[in-house]
């Protein structure tokens, strides 16, 4: 445990943009906006061009655009943008012996130890070349011995550069920067710090971690500890999931229909919820049934990347009505959404709006605090028994209770 630990962050710069100018090199060098085209669509991503005119990503497409009228504007493509994802993710994987991928364009590695055999700067450093070289992939990272240190020096390396930050340097690289810089800290928090005159990280540090709690609470220690370069948490092997189901046995059989379709909608609202919880989208929907003569049958369908009620729950319903035509009795249904690929938290930034993604992110908010049937389509009411569960977390998926007559 008192092993000096070696902690690289690395993450992809403009990571959507750069691929979109991978495959048109005369977007080089000017300023690309990537999201929904339409004026009530979002902004994905945005180059450092486009950044110059104070537009960033989650701005309002409408604005950005009059901030940065000569902007060349792009719907994106997720599939794309996955595929250059996992040929990253392939390289990593070959090269280091544990990584954790935190979104599509974000990745952490642990390289302690490794330094009796290699250098790792060295090695980081041969690592973000191969990356650049078989990818055309601009890339940075940052190097210390945790992983807060580590992401906020590749803040600071930005774009396409490097930083190592020595054993025992933590706090004075930490002190002379802003506070906003500090992860975990959001424009909440740092309206909160400002009001108090705290601006720069070196003023956390001086303060005792008691006042920092008593203003703060819990999160108030923690963000003490991040000030001061104090981070023990640990790089996670990353293993991708491939997907997520839940299926419902009646306790009798049913031919229902309200009571059916009441259901199924609730299991798929509250499987999307699961995707936008785990920061993953789906590209494929699949609906099974199964009769009380226990002949079962499944249908899937294959659809844009996204993790929006409005747009998976509608196929799952597509899909259930095309298999249910024997109107015999029913003994199980069941919902699976397959071909998961990360990034998804921002729902669907090149399709949906901006009122839309308010949304779901007020809907998601209320169930973390209150429970997953918080909120509910009302064309769910029906089922009133869907457990809270986490599929990215390692829990098994939810036995959902049968509904009592």
């Amino acid at each position: 445990m008192n092993t000096p630990r070696n902690i690289v962050h690395m993450d992809l710069d403009t990571f959507f943009v750069s691929c979109e100018r991978l495959l048109d090199s005369k977007l080089k060098g000017k300023p690309v906006l990537i999201g929904g085209t339409t004026d009530r669509g979002v902004v994905a991503s945005c180059s450092y061009e486009a950044r110059t005119f104070g537009v960033h990503s989650a701005m309002p497409m409408r604005l950005a655009k009059q901030l940065c009228p000569e902007a060349i504007v792009l719907r994106g493509n997720s599939g794309i943008y996955s595929k250059f994802s996992n040929d990253v993710t392939e390289i990593i994987k070959e090269t280091v012996p544990l990584y954790e991928k935190t979104s599509v364009d974000e990745f952490y590695i642990d390289l302690t130890g490794m330094d009796k055999f290699f250098g790792c700067h060295q090695l980081s450093s041969e690592l973000r070349d191969r990356i650049m070289k078989e990818t055309g992939l601009p890339i940075s990272f940052g190097l210390s011995t945790n992983k807060t240190v580590s992401k906020i020096a590749t803040g600071e390396a930005k774009p396409n550069n490097k930083i190592f930050v020595n054993r025992g340097t933590e706090k004075p690289f930490l002190s002379p920067l802003s506070v906003s810089k500090i992860p975990m800290v959001g424009k909440v928090t740092y309206r909160k710090l400002c009001d108090l005159g705290i601006k720069r990280i070196q003023t956390i540090q001086e303060m005792p971690i008691e006042m920092m709690h008593k203003v703060f609470g819990k999160n108030g220690q923690v963000i003490w500890k991040k000030a001061n370069g104090i981070d023990n948490s640990p790089v996670v092997q990353y293993s991708e999931r491939k997907s997520i189901s839940t299926e419902r046995t009646f306790n009798r059989d049913t031919t229902d229909v309200k009571k059916l379709e009441s259901i199924i909608v609730a299991m798929a609202e509250n499987l999307v919820y699961q995707l936008r919880r785990g920061n993953k989208l789906t590209a494929c929907v699949t609906f099974k049934i199964r009769f009380s003569d226990f002949q079962t049958y499944t249908l899937q369908k294959r659809i844009p990347y996204s993790a929006a009620d409005h747009k998976i729950i509608p196929v799952v319903m597509a899909l259930y009505k095309k298999l249910y035509q024997r109107r015999l009795l029913v003994r199980l249904v069941g919902v699976k959404f397959s071909h998961l690929v990360e990034g998804g938290q921002q729902i669907d930034l090149f399709d949906d709006n901006e009122k839309i993604i308010n949304l779901y992110q007020a809907m998601d908010k209320m169930r973390e605090r209150y429970g997953d049937r918080s909120v509910m389509k009302a064309a769910g009411m029906g089922a009133k028994s869907i457990s809270r569960w986490n599929p990215f977390t390692g829990e098994p998926p939810p036995l959902l209770a049968n509904r009592r007559q």
